[in-house]
């Protein structure tokens, strides 16, 4: 199993395996001892004594703080795969009982996924199962599929077009963008032209930073216009938060805009909305945990 001696894998127990996993997981001896509950001394010497089993120290330090040795990378995923198979063989189909559950969900959400799935989702979680807690990660979709599958990640909130195949998802709404600007911005006060539309300030969102291009410039520069691209910020919030405090306006996502507080005009440019959804991994797909948290979340909307 492993690759390692018989006579030193009956040094160890299950518990050393389960602390071993959670470290290669966790990277992080403090994190690894919260998500075991147990003290960071205890890990420690778990640790020393996985380390002299398989003759090698799993976990170095590194720049950004320890990392895993060629050892522990090769030990990482037939680890994860044989105590997700020993939990199932040992749960079964076990029922699943909110008000005495303790999990731990992970979740990966840009700010956009926060607002509007998460947020009103939360009470309901917190209701019927109050054991539990929530944890939630900026989403990075180009790492979505590794973390979901190395289970740093439960679910994921992501548009549908860009969830990564082999996964399993769930579409929860449909979203339109709007055009917003400050109450009494003095050019939204009649109907835009597309050459005034172009020649205001606009801020864009780009989760990836610092990008002074999406979709709507690519609508525009197919008719051979282009606006002005003044602002270009990672979070919606902040652009909520520019648009409120100056002339700068932005094409929103609907969810996020409250017509009490912005601004709400026709754009003279019809740029196409995108379907938000929940995405999984097979490994968590027939977990009665996990698929009552989906559940929670799919009837909410």
């Amino acid at each position: 199993m492993f690759g390692i001696a018989v006579s030193n894998l009956r040094r160890l127990n299950l518990n050393h395996l389960l602390t071993l996993d959670a470290l290669l997981s966790e990277r992080n001896v403090t994190r690894a001892a919260q998500r075991l509950h147990l003290s960071q001394p205890s890990v420690s010497v778990r640790l020393a004594k996985l380390r002299s089993a398989f003759k090698d120290p799993l976990l170095i330090p590194g720049a950004g703080g320890m990392i895993l040795t060629a050892r522990a990378e090769e030990l990482r995923e037939p680890l994860r795969g044989a105590l997700e198979k020993l939990e199932q063989a040992v749960q079964g189909s076990a029922h699943f009982d909110p008000r005495k559950a303790s999990n731990t969900w992970r979740m990966a959400a840009a700010d956009y996924g926060e607002s509007t799935v998460l947020l009103p989702v939360l009470a309901h979680i917190r209701k019927e199962a109050p054991g539990t807690r929530l944890a939630v990660a900026q989403v990075v979709p180009l790492q979505i599929a590794r973390q979901l599958e190395s289970a740093d990640v439960d679910l994921a909130l992501q548009v549908t077009d860009q969830i990564p195949p082999g996964l399993h998802h769930q579409t929860l709404f449909e979203e339109q963008y709007v055009l917003v600007g400050r109450r009494g911005h003095p050019r939204l006060k009649r109907k835009l032209s597309i050459e005034r539309f172009c020649a205001l300030d606009h801020v864009i969102v780009s989760p990836d930073g610092g990008g002074f291009r999406g979709i709507t410039d690519t609508i525009l520069m197919q008719r051979g216009l282009e606006r002005r691209v003044v602002l270009s910020v990672p979070h919606f919030f902040v652009a909520i938060s520019a648009i409120k405090n100056s002339d700068i306006v932005g094409l929103l996502p609907s969810r996020l805009v409250n017509p009490a507080e912005l601004s709400v005009v026709g754009a003279p440019v019809n740029v196409p909305g995108y379907r938000m959804g929940m995405v999984w991994h097979e490994r968590s797909h027939r977990d009665p945990a996990h698929k009552w948290l989906r559940s929670v979340i799919a009837k909410s909307f």
